[in-house]
């Protein structure tokens, strides 16, 4: 196996495993990943040897460890993203009183990687974080899609498929006629919507946070919390906050050069006049 072809193997065994805590045996990774047993047992002692994953003594099954993860967060506390994003994060989810969440654009994918609860009682919407976002489900994904043409949109949802995790409610879009409306819809009003669509009894509001200078979508700012509080009427009135708080955030982005090299943007140019 070419070296190229075995990290982009490796890649997808742990991208497998993170979405199976309990792990999987060899034959399962095996199945789902179309390879011969040899050639993903190779694999995973790499990953034992490295840490990165470890086999169960008594059931044999493979799982990620946590190593991959702490590498993930060492990154985000060396760039500065957090430090720089929570405070506004913090006030959107003391004003609305809801969950708040921040999350980056990673290639083609959405990646939840900063939060901020703002339900200090009662009924709390608390997810898990890291997880990459179901964009045609979601008001964060609608968000984002809505800031391409519709080329993209939909190809970027057909490469996944216009499908949803079991624990997700009814998704408003199911093809891509409905992707387009809801995108069409989402633009003209300037925010993306869920209404129980991710998650059953949840609601959501989400903005794009547009970089300044290439006016490309970099994250998203989402307030998410149950449906008896975030009704129609009430999304329609914190939206104008969130849609703010996604402005203040994308003001304050450019003051990073990490942000800028991760985000593969041009650096600023600082003039001295």
């Amino acid at each position: 196996m070419a070296t190229g072809d075995m990290m982009e193997r490796m890649l997808d065994i742990l991208t497998l495993l993170a979405d199976q805590p309990q792990g999987l045996p060899i034959s399962e990774i095996s199945r789902q990943l179309e390879l011969p047993k040899s050639g993903v047992h190779r694999l995973l002692s790499v990953l034992v040897r490295r840490g990165l994953a470890v086999q169960d003594e008594y059931s044999q099954r493979y799982r990620m460890t946590v190593k991959l993860a702490a590498i993930g967060f060492r990154f985000l506390a060396a760039s500065g993203i957090t430090e720089i994003c929570q405070p506004s994060l913090d006030r959107l989810a003391s004003r609305t009183g809801e969950l708040v969440r921040l999350a980056l654009v990673e290639g083609d994918a959405l990646i939840w990687i900063a939060k901020a609860q703002g339900a200090l009682s009662g009924l709390r919407y608390d997810p898990d974080m890291g997880q990459a976002v179901v964009l045609h489900a979601t008001s964060t994904g609608k968000a984002w899609l809505a800031t391409m043409d519709d080329a993209k949109a939909v190809a970027l949802v057909k490469a996944r498929g216009f499908v949803v995790p079991a624990r997700f409610g009814r998704p408003k879009v199911r093809d891509e006629k409905s992707l387009l409306a809801e995108l069409a819809l989402t633009r003209k009003r300037g925010y993306g919507t869920s209404i129980e669509e991710g998650e059953p009894g949840t609601c959501a509001v989400g903005c794009a946070i547009l970089d300044p200078q290439s006016r490309r979508a970099i994250g998203t700012v989402s307030v998410a919390g149950p449906v008896a509080r975030l009704t129609p009427d009430r999304i329609a009135a914190i939206a104008p906050d969130v849609q703010a708080t996604a402005a203040e955030i994308a003001d304050l982005w450019p003051s990073r050069k990490v942000m800028e090299a991760m985000m593969g943007l041009a650096p600023l140019k600082v003039s001295n006049a």
